[in-house]
């Protein structure tokens, strides 16, 4: 069955769907336990519960697919395929297991062969931690503009969101952030985010290290973060220790409601549809902070020995 990039982000959504319910299910187990590992992160026993029924769902749901995931060591082709889809199954397993910050469920379609610049739809979904009543999901089609819903984890009705980044022209009293998760690197993009910083004349930043790329996109999306940037492959020689291309199958979601996704350069992000490639983006909340901002961070990153 032929599908066009609306019905592809329907499909999108109902993956989020049925990934948030197992999850919600799997709650209250052992869900830190190291359980393996592939060439792209370490499984936790959470990551199992969604990766195990990620190609039954598109055997059911969607037959003809290449699935790429980091829960597969190797792409998926079902069917005929004319479509990739890129997923990743919980982004921020690590703040959800231990109940502590929501994860997302990422995933993004583009045609066959395509790269992440051809990613026509897109939907990312919300894993609530024990105490949420509501949990958000967005997506769209390239152009088409966003769909936001808040769906009541009691019943699943949904009702519509009003989303939109904010409209900040400088960073002073707000969140913004180079991304510092893990030992390896830290100092480096530490000194990295002060020059940085120095070097726009900021005072006042404050600094919220959401350890999950759908996390910091949803941030942004929604106002509460201004500027973002994830520099890890520039001073970490561990692919596994950075992003990778499903951990940012959903940026085109922010340029729908007017934000920026960079590389660090300025230049579009584009990466191949895989599983590996180590990515470093950047996220603004507007093209008034990009084109502040940018030249300066592509400026630093140039000049600084940060390796």
């Amino acid at each position: 069955m032929a599908h066009d990039a609306e019905d592809v982000r329907s499909l999108l959504c109902r993956l989020g769907d049925h990934v948030r319910e197992l999850v919600m299910d799997a709650r209250g187990s052992a869900m830190s336990d190291v359980v393996g590992a592939t060439a792209a992160d370490t499984i936790y026993a959470v990551d199992k519960v969604a990766d195990d029924a990620l190609i039954g769902w598109f055997e059911d749901q969607w037959p003809d697919v290449r699935v790429v995931s980091e829960g597969l060591d190797e792409p998926v082709v079902l069917g005929s395929p004319e479509w990739t889809v890129i997923v990743d199954t919980i982004d921020g397993t690590r703040g959800l297991m231990y109940d502590k910050r929501p994860a997302w469920c990422l995933a993004g379609a583009a045609p066959l062969g395509g790269s992440l610049a051809d990613i026509a739809a897109a939907a990312m979904t919300e894993l609530p931690v024990v105490k949420q009543g509501m949990a958000d999901q967005l997506s769209a089609t390239k152009g088409g503009g966003i769909v936001a819903e808040r769906i009541d984890l009691r019943n699943g009705s949904a009702r519509g969101l009003e989303v939109r980044p904010s409209s900040a022209t400088d960073l002073e009293h707000g969140f913004s952030q180079v991304a510092k998760f893990l030992l390896p690197g830290k100092v480096a993009l530490s000194t990295l985010e002060a020059h940085l910083f120095e070097r726009l004349g900021c005072h006042v930043v404050f600094d919220d290290e959401y350890l999950s790329n759908g996390g910091q996109l949803y941030e942004l999306i929604t106002g509460r973060d201004r500027f973002v940037a994830d520099l890890r492959p520039l001073v970490v020689d561990h692919e596994d220790l950075a992003s990778h291309p499903y951990d940012v199958c959903t940026s085109m979601l922010l340029g729908e409601v007017g934000g920026k996704v960079t590389d660090p350069w300025g230049g579009t992000l584009d990466v191949a549809l895989d599983t590996v490639t180590p990515v470093a983006w950047v996220g603004f909340a507007n093209k008034e902070l990009a084109d502040w901002i940018g030249p300066i961070l592509a400026e630093i990153v140039d000049e600084l020995p940060v390796r």
